[in-house]
């Protein structure tokens, strides 16, 4: 009788460890599928222009070069708006945009989630109803509130409209109902502290993963942004601007412009890899419910 059960549960155990590698296996190849339009941007860029235009095209560089970088640091270096001002716009307006809007989404968040006041429940359902509409649609609305304050033509009209991020606010509001237990935070309000002191020191650390999510992702909307509806100024473009004027340029620039697409790629790359455990931890929190 003890040997049929050992004998079970040492099938069971095979089988368990069948399943496990199989699980794996697929996650293994179906993010290498994932990859390969990366790979192919990679490669176009490192590929000379002749061996672009092969037809079938081919997925991987023969005669890997770095002209396409050359030459793409020759048309920034022509511009008449030095190359190191594009850096200097969009790194400026990812930084501002960034710290403004995890700030406000976490303050927000914070009364929606520890306080009971009149309207919270629809002021909460205006957040996630706005999830539903995507930027063309609110383009042009935008467009003209930006215009009436005045702000065409300058940093804040990326920048304000990056602080009130619904998905931000959604996301930490999400995050704070899981994660800071109400018993911790009257804890400390009978202990005399202040609401800014435990909103600092109590929930902001409690919510790390959160704030770092909003972090990774306004970097990725804000590095990546055109601004072409709201800033016509040359000095004031941003980086992504000016490497698409680069595609303008026709076929003879398909390499440099297959460069350009990988500098961009980069930063944003490198951010998520740094920091995808704390947006897997987040996204698995804001969905839960108790």
């Amino acid at each position: 009788m003890i040997q049929v059960k050992l004998t079970r549960s040492k099938s069971g155990i095979r089988r368990s460890y069948f399943v496990d590698f199989g699980i794996y296996l697929f996650l293994f190849l179906f993010g290498l599928f994932m990859m390969l339009p990366m790979v192919y941007a990679v490669s176009n860029a490192f590929k000379p222009l002749e061996e672009i235009w092969f037809f079938p095209p081919r997925f991987l560089v023969n005669n890997p070069t770095m002209q396409n970088f050359r030459d793409l640091f020759m048309i920034m270096s022509d511009s008449w708006v030095p190359f190191s001002r594009y850096v200097f716009n969009t790194v400026w307006i990812t930084a501002a945009g960034t710290s403004g809007h995890v700030v406000l989404a976490s303050l927000c968040a914070y009364v929606l989630s520890k306080h009971n006041f009149p309207g919270k429940g629809l002021m909460f359902s205006m957040v996630v109803l706005s999830l539903m509409f995507s930027g063309a649609v609110t383009q042009i609305p935008n467009f003209m509130i930006i215009a009436k304050l005045g702000w065409v033509d300058t940093y804040s009209a990326i920048i304000v409209p990056a602080f009130a991020s619904s998905l931000g606010l959604y996301l930490m509001k999400q995050f704070m109902d899981q994660m800071i237990p109400d018993a911790v935070l009257e804890s400390a309000r009978m202990d005399g502290a202040s609401e800014w002191r435990i909103f600092w020191t109590i929930a902001m650390p409690m919510v790390k993963p959160a704030w770092l999510t909003l972090i990774i992702f306004s970097i990725q909307g804000l590095w990546g942004t055109g601004a072409n509806h709201f800033i016509q100024s040359e000095e004031l473009k941003t980086l992504n601007y000016a490497l698409s004027q680069i595609l303008a340029g026709g076929i003879a620039r398909t390499g440099t412009g297959s460069a350009a697409a990988v500098l961009m790629m980069i930063v944003p790359i490198i951010v998520f890899i740094i920091s995808q455990s704390k947006i897997i931890e987040t996204m698995s929190a804001s969905g839960m419910k108790e």
